[in-house]
């Protein structure tokens, strides 16, 4: 436990869960009630034990909690805090409550042996400050069903059911994919629970949440799409929506027959997607990309490296790399230094050394460009990497890169 005059900060404990549901519900402008299922679900994913409370006169003013989960990075599933609930009361903002919480958060994490911690943001302002480099961003889409000219798949054996009767299907299938996508997650059985909640007052006017699997051409099930959709009528006719939750596949086959059948569902006339990867091959398929109707690029996953030689470690390159990499991170001094990293599409090392440094990173770029999403060459033009030898930024942008796009649809 740490003190500050009449304000303290310890590890939670599970008779803390409703105060801190309440609390952090209401500094994010939500009435929270604790009682309701939604809540019990959340309860059931929390770890108190990875979780801190603040307290103020013996009242909680604030929260920071971590799950402890792997994540899918370049050419690897590694080690990841999951950091969430982070937030301060109303009334006890900007007494460094919340510097003090994502601190210890950082330092928990490295404790545990996680080389990076991963978020998503209420305001990605606040954890800039603390070395979080934008590593996956997202496009929303809603797409005009006509213009979407996808190929013909009528030879696809789609099978459909309720999320609780082809759980078992929706897990084996994301599990497979998981390990070989950057920015997924490992799920957990509570994980999935959250995954699938469908309580009416969340549909926002849709259907229940309904499942499509593909069977491929051996007879197991390699695809899947979590759905639901709008009924809605003008005097021109049907103009219902299909909201797409997510869409999982191991082949394009599976892909290419899914989406077909999203934008092929009667009586509705567009696709709405929260959250695509940047390189979403379904853009591909739109005759006209402008009645695509994408939301502003934005934040998916913010990515704070916590460990430097574990992260970068741990994770592979698209291209051979060979070079020293000086750190400045202020927040965790004990990561400033120079590295060696040696790396490949196999194998990766990274250790301290005294060699001259060929670059010079803000702990806020090796964040970033950490999934793979971000070239270290645009991170030089914003100001967070300096060349120092000639020609190693381009070696090193390259190496960074990855043949797949990170991607991120799940809040947690």
């Amino acid at each position: 436990m740490s003190s500050d005059n009449d304000i303290t900060i310890e590890t939670a404990t599970p008779e803390d869960w409703d105060e801190v549901y309440t609390m952090f519900s209401g500094a994010l402008n939500f009435d929270g009630d604790p009682s309701n299922p939604a809540a019990g679900l959340e309860f059931a994913a929390w770890e108190p034990e990875r979780s801190q409370v603040v307290r103020r006169g013996g009242k909680i003013v604030g929260t920071m909690s971590t799950n402890t989960r792997r994540i899918a990075v370049p050419g690897a599933v590694v080690n990841a805090a999951h950091g969430g609930r982070g937030a301060v009361a109303l009334t006890a903002r900007h007494q460094g409550i919340l510097r003090r919480l994502i601190h210890r958060h950082l330092t928990e994490a490295k404790e545990h042996g996680e080389g990076i911690t991963v978020c998503w943001a209420s305001e990605a302002r606040i954890y800039q400050r603390f070395g979080f480099g934008l590593g996956i961003r997202r496009v929303g889409v809603n797409v005009n069903t006509r213009e979407a000219e996808i190929p013909d798949a009528s030879t696809a054996n789609l099978i459909e059911g309720t999320p609780a009767e082809v759980r078992k299907d929706l897990v084996a299938v994301y599990d497979r994919v998981q390990r070989t996508q950057p920015g997924w997650s490992e799920r957990s059985a509570n994980n999935w629970d959250f995954r699938l909640a469908d309580f009416p007052w969340m549909r926002d006017g849709a259907t229940s949440l309904r499942a499509i699997l593909h069977e491929g051409p051996d007879g197991e099930i390699d695809g899947y799409a979590l759905w639901a959709a709008t009924g809605a009528w003008e005097e021109t006719g049907p103009t219902g929506q299909v909201k797409v939750l997510e869409v999982v596949t191991e082949t394009s086959q599976a892909y290419t027959s899914l989406w077909k059948f999203l934008t092929s569902v009667e009586l509705t006339r567009t696709v709405q997607v929260w959250a695509c990867s940047l390189d979403e091959p379904l853009f591909f398929w739109l005759g006209e990309p402008r009645q695509m109707n994408t939301n502003p690029i934005c934040d998916g996953i913010w990515v704070r490296v916590v460990d430097v030689p574990k992260a970068l470690s741990q994770r592979r390159y698209a291209a051979p790399v060979d070079l020293v990499i000086e750190v400045e991170d202020t927040v965790l001094p004990e990561n400033s230094g120079n590295y060696r990293l040696v790396g490949s599409a196999d194998a990766a090392t990274c250790e301290p050394t005294t060699d001259a440094a060929d670059l010079i990173c803000n702990v806020r770029a090796l964040g970033a460009a950490y999934m793979g999403g971000s070239k270290l060459t645009a991170l030089a033009t914003a100001g967070l990497v300096r060349e120092v030898t000639p020609g190693a930024l381009a070696k090193a942008s390259a190496a960074f890169g990855w043949h797949q796009a990170p991607s991120a649809f799940e809040i947690f």
